[in-house]
């Protein structure tokens, strides 16, 4: 009777012992990622991959209203502007302010969600098409008034934008300098790499568990049937509009991290096409899956890139001349790959099991 016990448990064990190992060589990957970007690449890239890191916040916010609660949101972005500009205001010399990172992103984080509630409490009765035109008409609200708030009174600064915005500050030491740690040198964007990377990882934490918590539920019942879900008791208006205010804070401090980041930020970074790109991300990932929505913002943020800098040294080479400009090929290219995924996977590249049984199922039926 104990034999059968004590086998399960060596291999209960063996398999434990076994995902540790696998999580230990992914944290040591990644731990190392810059400096063998940088050291093959260069330091571009590795700039390039912490706006990938900043885009997967904005991403994983996202997926909270469309991917879980099902709610599209085309004007996603002016939360990403109420981050940046919060800190822009708080940390800079346009009102002669510098207040301490740890004091700014909360307050960028209650003002998004508060943004969110403003946007959802008038949207609570809107769905599919009427719900994406209110939303995209919010973003480009939040965008021109940003634009034009430099009279009578200046606060934003207008189209010219605010700069000389504060990094990120620990102890009067700024993470966008080079510093030497145990004999390794470390640069800017090495340091807000850590940094990123830490609040992505807690992102996802958090993701995951709201996922399948009784909230989560709650959203993912209302994204298949919202009669249903208010048939079986669930207070779908608080529930909705939780799902705006918690994307809304997640974009909020992507958006202070981008402003400190940056250095810089104009109405001119929040335009509606960065809304369809990060919704894109969520898409083409698998909407409603949190690793799914973390593989699409990579593709997205580093393959466009690739392109934009490989396409006229490949055209050199084939044809002797760039034929096409780079940017154009890039968004060509871009647009069809979007079009061969959708055709070929319309839940995604990695969408969550739910999501593969629907589409199985539908598939089936059809």
């Amino acid at each position: 009777m104990i034999a059968p016990f004590a086998a399960r448990f060596k291999h209960w064990k063996r398999d434990r012992r076994a995902l540790w190992v696998g999580y230990a060589m992914i944290a040591v990957a990644l731990a190392v990622l810059p400096f063998l970007v940088d050291n093959t690449l260069g330091r571009t890239w590795v700039r390039v991959i912490d706006f990938a890191l900043i885009y997967a916040m904005l991403a994983l916010g996202l997926n909270i209203v469309v991917g879980f609660a099902g709610l599209l949101d085309l004007g996603y972005i002016a939360f990403y502007a109420v981050g940046a500009y919060t800190w822009a205001l708080l940390a800079s010399p346009q009102f002669g302010l510098h207040l301490p990172f740890w004091l700014i992103l909360p307050i960028g984080f209650v003002a998004a969600g508060f943004f969110g509630v403003l946007l959802g409490a008038p949207t609570l009765r809107l769905r599919g098409d009427y719900l994406a035109i209110v939303t995209l008409g919010f973003g480009e609200i939040v965008r021109i008034f940003l634009n034009n708030l430099d009279h009578p009174v200046n606060i934003t600064n207008g189209p010219i934008g605010i700069n000389l915005i504060d990094p990120v500050m620990i102890g009067g030491v700024s993470l966008t300098k080079t510093h030497e740690i145990l004999g390794i040198e470390f640069s800017g964007t090495h340091i807000y790499y850590y940094l990123l990377l830490l609040l992505v990882m807690a992102t996802i934490f958090v993701c995951v568990r709201l996922e399948d918590s009784r909230l989560g539920r709650a959203w993912i019942a209302i994204r298949e049937d919202e009669t249903a879900a208010q048939a079986m008791g669930i207070n779908t208006r608080n529930v909705k509009l939780l799902a705006f205010a918690m994307g809304a804070s997640f974009g909020g401090i992507a958006g202070g991290l981008f402003s400190s980041f940056q250095g810089f930020v104009s109405p001119e970074s929040f335009i509606l096409l960065e809304s369809i790109m990060v919704l894109c991300m969520v898409v083409l990932g698998g909407m409603g899956h949190v690793a799914g929505v973390v593989l699409g913002t990579f593709l997205l943020a580093v393959l466009p890139e690739v392109l934009r800098h490989g396409a006229s040294p490949v055209q050199q080479q084939l044809f002797g001349k760039v034929i096409l400009d780079p940017e154009s090929l890039r968004m060509m290219l871009f647009g069809l790959a979007l079009i061969l995924v959708m055709l070929l996977r319309p839940s995604g590249l990695w969408p969550s099991p739910i999501r593969r049984r629907e589409f199985a199922d539908a598939k089936a039926d059809s």
